[in-house]
């Protein structure tokens, strides 16, 4: 199958900073543009340095979008989706912690990175910009 999903996460300002601080936990690379550039003299010159469509690539099968929302459109609301962040051999498990470790700074942590019942570890946070997500890594032994 070629289709893919990809988490298209919407800020109301900060979205320039959170690919940013996403670039330097996953190693991505990041293209972004604004609302000024992308629409010219029709954008609001309030807005007009918002992100209007930003990419993060970090490898096959993970890449993540963001934008700030348009001016006179309603705030978005973070929290809603979770994103999932799964290892499945143990050459997995390094970058994996990488990632969370990362993640935390600023953030909360919901539910700490150790072994779950079913034999992986788990942990759940809560980013510094509201984006919830969850790491698991298969069979850790901890």
């Amino acid at each position: 199958m070629t289709i893919s999903l990809t988490p298209y996460l919407q800020f109301d300002g900060t979205a320039r900073e959170a690919v940013e601080f996403y670039q330097s936990v996953f190693g991505a690379e990041l293209t972004l543009s604004t609302f000024g550039e992308g629409m010219g003299e029709m954008a609001d010159p309030a807005t007009a340095d918002r992100i209007m469509h930003a990419s993060l690539f970090v490898e096959r099968g993970f890449h993540i979008m963001a934008s700030d929302t348009m001016a006179g459109m309603p705030d978005p609301v973070n929290g809603v989706l979770s994103l999932s962040s799964d290892g499945t051999n143990p050459a997995d498990d390094d970058p994996l912690r990488s990632h969370w470790d990362k993640l935390t700074d600023g953030g909360t942590i919901d539910l700490p990175l150790e072994l779950a019942p079913w034999g992986d570890a788990f942990g759940q946070l809560t980013d510094r910009f509201g984006v919830r997500w969850m790491v698991n890594i298969t069979g850790t032994q901890e």
